[in-house]
């Protein structure tokens, strides 16, 4: 019989990304590969590397475990290299991921 994995969680999102799209200059969009980076991947990198919160409580902010967010992070960060050595665009967009209540949106209007 096989083990059902665990369902899971969706991680908690605190700020709606202002901008979804960034390409190399000088470039043509239709010339360039993408490096798509999930939602909740830009939370992690927000939390972790530009508000410089400890990963114990960005995790408990986004409602993960450390180790989860730990991935969430190795990926995120792994995505904007390979963007950044390689002139790849970077699309941010999916995940498994829901809008905390109270969240701050930035520059959009609804």
């Amino acid at each position: 019989m096989k083990k059902m994995p665990r369902p899971r969680l969706c991680r908690r999102v605190w700020l709606e990304p202002s901008f979804t799209y960034f390409k190399p200059a000088g470039v043509r969009i239709r010339e360039l590969q993408e490096s798509v980076l999930a939602v909740d991947e830009f939370e992690a990198i927000r939390l972790k590397d530009l508000l410089l919160m400890e990963q114990e409580e960005a995790a408990a902010k986004m409602n993960i475990s450390q180790p989860t967010f730990n991935r969430l992070l190795h990926s995120a960060r792994k995505k904007l290299a390979d963007a950044i050595v390689n002139g790849k665009a970077i699309r941010i967009e999916g995940g498994n991921f829901e809008f905390a209540r109270g969240r701050k949106r930035r520059g959009r209007k609804r």
